[in-house]
């Protein structure tokens, strides 16, 4: 009988792993879609919103430091293939910014809203600097990009509401 309950017991189990996988695949899947087709559209002053770095949060405060950014990786890698600009920006950003909110959120900040806010704002200020210096490095600095940079961290961060929402119904 205990092999019974132990093997029912390991399938219950797979079953919810594959549909949390399966959830967050679609939440990948839909965050880039509406990226690329819909929130490109927004533009204020030529800057679009974008809302990745949210979604990396999200998925690295409650899914954990490892698994949001093993998330994170796959959804860098498709967001660099969707970007022509990037070549591995997105790639190596996202799992990072993922890992440092999964750390944080266990550690250090509950996983509520307000905190979860606080920190897709750095992260989302993160990632405009980090495609500031990138540009920097391969064009030429300019006084402009910092403005730029700050805009498209303040357009983005309205956003950043949506992508809280789904990890946070999943949590068991």
């Amino acid at each position: 009988m205990d092999r019974f309950s132990n093997a029912i017991e390991r399938l219950i189990l797979s079953r919810i792993k594959t549909k949390r996988v399966l959830h967050y695949a679609l939440f990948m899947f839909l965050s880039l879609l509406a990226q690329t087709m819909v929130l490109n559209r927004f533009r204020i002053l030529g800057i679009c919103p974008l809302v990745l770095p949210a979604v990396a949060v999200a998925v690295g405060m409650f899914e954990g430091a490892t698994w949001g950014a093993v998330f994170s990786l796959i959804m860098g890698i498709f967001a660099d293939m969707a970007f022509i600009e990037n070549t591995v920006t997105f790639t190596v950003l996202f799992p990072a910014l993922a890992f440092v909110s999964g750390f944080v959120s266990q550690f250090f900040i509950n996983r509520r809203f307000f905190a979860f806010m606080g920190v897709a704002l750095g992260a989302l200020l993160a990632t405009g600097l980090v495609q500031m210096l990138r540009t920097a490095a391969m064009d030429a600095f300019a006084l402009s990009m910092i403005p730029t940079a700050l805009l498209q961290t303040l357009w983005s961060l309205p956003f950043a509401v949506l992508a809280y929402l789904p990890p946070s119904r999943w949590i068991e």
